[in-house]
């Protein structure tokens, strides 16, 4: 099957659409670009289906790479058939590829290769013959072989090492492997032991067994921790009677012949010997490995959700890192992002200066008329967040506070972004920054942060590295692109995921701006160095210049559409004034009265282009993430003692894995809802039903204080 007939299959795509998409990306252009800008071409293909086409693609084309060279190999041998070429050219994964290639590829020294060296393949071969007589017998037939000087000394070391040779041909046998490795995914089990270690985390898996073919893929990485570990101890099980019974069925032809017990003596030896280890490896690595794509499938969504949170706009916020020993670190961020003081208090222990900090709190809260206090989450918060209930109260105004997970606040703290952007503060002191921003606009202060530290991952760090890195760099793409940025406020780390933006370009554009001042179009950024045309072309439609005097440079109409726009503006009487006043709330209606089809054809663009200029002329400058829920703000602290069984609350969704939803519902303390309480109907999945940031109705189901469990049900509740 042609490579573009197995993307539609597995896509669900049209031919034409596959063609179109594989061109694009061949010509150098990015997936943000098409999945905007290039919807005629692809027929409306989105940026999930093209990044998954890109990275079907790329294996669908190592694989062809791998079918020539594995021909090559062969034929260079001088034993490649016409059997082998069509093998080799039906197989649908490398590791079939590989199996065919095992008996041609070059061996390190085996005991099979020795037995070759002492010259006693022609035993092996008269003993594979399985003739119901031998004449002479085989004991006098194996006399032939023995050499003491190639160190054969006796009819028995010969017919052992004939043994050899044919256990490793069983081995190698591509047929035989395929079915072994089915007949052991379908009835072999997965065995995880204890050792002598001992590790209260993996309590669950100390004598644990399960199929092979339903263990979910949390219980594989967690098992796989656990060995790594030296926790546990794991092994594959299966009854081998199953495996035999097959290769006897293929390897014996005469049960009848002499060399019967020398042919299955051998075969059971490939099995225990060369088989069974080997497939066990590769099972647990096929096992690990869609384990490890379904963790970076729901870690990316996550991702995703968090970052998409809409922004809490116009706000005055404090932020607030909480800790014991070196105090608690505030921040107080204006209303466009901008550090405007900062201070050091003390409520916690040891030294409890209670009184002092309120004092410096109300200062602060009155001096810059505060909206907010965002809270981190980490060591100290549970104290800190009594304290800033307790100081708000006294006050009795209207600022508000949030609990905000501060996960990788102390990544980027420390990183050389953090250095960059605040070099006279020290870690704790950006790390409240961090904590204030993240609350004002998620994606663009999350952005600075390695994806795998924002924590809404489930074991990410026991995912290959550059695997992990490409899928959440895609998600961040996504998002920045979804979004857009100013171009005359964006950090180079949010610049650099715009779509033809590398970090170099972005450090540019970061530097021009410096330089020279405020961009005032977008076609100004093309005096960059390191932009050219075609990073030109990718990034345009998503750079917006709020103050730039032609209204569709703050747009997502990409500059190559502009003329349509103006046409359809001039087609109905609008103005580019009306367009900054607001004032095209008919448009929609009347380009569709019109025809979009037939208005799309006369003002020269595609329908999808149409329908997407006519979106962005309606609001000019939105942000997609408005129209999102918007983050609990909180006035009181609740604690654990006071939850009871049955008690309702609404939380937010903090993260997503393959078992529940963690919940946090205002206790310091984020409560599980496990798959079975997330719906009332039947739910294989709770992405399904909730994403990380969701506002739910939740009921206390049970609280554990000594272990500090909180479980919660979704079930019965308007969600």
């Amino acid at each position: 099957m042609e490579i573009l007939d197995i993307l539609c299959a597995e896509l669900g795509i049209r031919k034409t659409q596959a063609e179109a998409a594989v061109k694009l990306l061949d010509d150098g252009n990015t997936v943000p670009f098409i999945a905007r800008y290039r919807k005629e071409a692809t027929g409306g293909l989105d940026d999930e289906v093209l990044r998954n086409l890109t990275e079907r693609l790329s294996y669908l084309r190592n694989l062809e790479k791998r079918r020539e060279e594995v021909i090559s190999l062969i034929d260079e041998q001088g034993k490649l058939t016409d059997e082998i070429r069509a093998a080799v050219a039906a197989a649908q994964t490398l590791t079939e590829i590989d199996d065919i290639y095992r008996p041609y590829r070059p061996k390190r020294k085996t005991r099979a290769s020795v037995a070759r060296e002492r010259g006693l393949e022609d035993l092996a071969i008269l003993l594979m013959m399985q003739e119901s007589v031998y004449d002479p017998d085989i004991m006098t037939a194996a006399a032939r072989f023995v050499d003491p000087e190639k160190d054969v000394p006796d009819e028995k070391a010969a017919l052992a090492g004939a043994c050899d040779i044919i256990a490793e041909e069983i081995s190698d046998n591509a047929d035989y492997r395929r079915e072994v490795r089915a007949l052991t995914m379908e009835y072999g089990l997965l065995h995880s032991k204890k050792t002598d270690a001992d590790n209260l985390t993996y309590e669950l898996y100390y004598d644990y067994t399960e199929k092979l073919s339903g263990i979910p893929s949390h219980r594989v990485l967690a098992i796989n921790r656990g060995e790594a570990e030296e926790i546990l101890r794991v092994s594959v099980e299966i009854e081998k009677d199953v495996i035999l019974n097959y290769l006897m069925a293929q390897v014996i032809t005469n049960f009848a012949s002499p060399a019967f017990r020398y042919v299955a003596s051998a075969m059971c030896d490939a099995y225990d010997r060369l088989i069974a280890p080997s497939i066990e490896r590769e099972i647990r690595s096929a096992l690990t490995e869609v384990a490890g794509e379904n963790a970076i499938k729901l870690f990316s969504d996550n991702l995703k959700h968090l970052l998409m949170q809409s922004p809490l706009k116009g706000k005055t916020v404090l932020g607030y890192d909480p800790g014991y020993r070196t105090g608690c670190k505030l921040a107080v961020v204006d209303k466009t992002g901008m550090v405007i003081d900062t201070a050091v208090i003390y409520p916690t222990k040891p030294q409890e200066r209670i009184e002092e900090s309120r004092r410096v709190v109300k200062n602060l809260i009155r001096k810059y008329d505060i909206d907010v206090i965002a809270i981190g989450n980490g060591t100290a918060s549970g104290e800190s967040e009594m304290f800033i209930a307790d100081t708000l109260r006294e006050i009795g105004n209207d600022t508000k506070y949030i609990v905000v997970s501060e996960a990788g606040a102390s990544v980027y703290s420390a990183s050389k972004v953090g250095a960059e952007e605040f070099p006279d503060f020290d870690v704790t002191q950006r790390s409240a920054v961090s904590i204030a921003r993240r609350l004002q606009d998620p994606l663009a202060e999350l952005v600075k942060i390695d994806p795998k530290s924002i924590g809404v991952g489930q074991y990410q760090h026991d995912m290959k590295e550059a695997r992990l890195d490409e899928a959440l760099t895609g998600v961040v793409e996504d998002c920045v692109n979804a979004v857009g940025v100013d171009l005359n406020t964006a950090s180079y780390m949010l610049l650099s995921y715009i779509a033809g933006i590398n970090m170099t370009a972005a450090k540019n554009i970061v530097k021009y701006r410096d330089e020279h001042g405020e961009f005032t179009s977008r076609a100004q950024v093309l005096d960059v160095p390191r932009i050219g045309a075609k990073a030109y072309e990718q990034c345009a439609g998503f750079l917006r210049v709020p103050g730039s005097d032609e209204i569709l440079d703050n747009t997502g109409v990409h500059p190559e559409s502009y003329g349509a726009a103006v046409k359809l503006l001039k087609k109905f009487g609008y103005t580019e004034d009306d367009v900054r006043a607001g004032k095209l709330n008919t448009l929609r209606r009347r380009a569709e009265d019109t025809g979009i089809a037939a208005l799309a054809e006369e003002i020269g663009c595609g329908e999808a282009t149409l329908t997407d200029i006519i979106g962005e002329l309606e609001k000019p400058g939105r942000d997609v993430r408005d129209g999102l829920p918007k983050p609990q703000l909180r006035e009181r602290v609740l604690t654990m003692e006071e939850l009871t069984v049955g008690m309702c609350l609404t939380g937010t969704v903090r993260n997503v894995i393959d078992f529940g939803a963690f919940v946090d519902i205002g206790v310091h303390q984020d409560g599980l809802v496990h798959v079975s309480e997330i719906s009332d109907k039947f739910v294989k999945h709770p992405s399904e039903v909730v994403s990380v940031g969701d506002i739910v109705h939740v009921r206390v189901k049970n609280v554990d204080l000594q272990k500090k469990r909180i479980g919660l049900s979704m079930k019965g509740l308007a969600n």
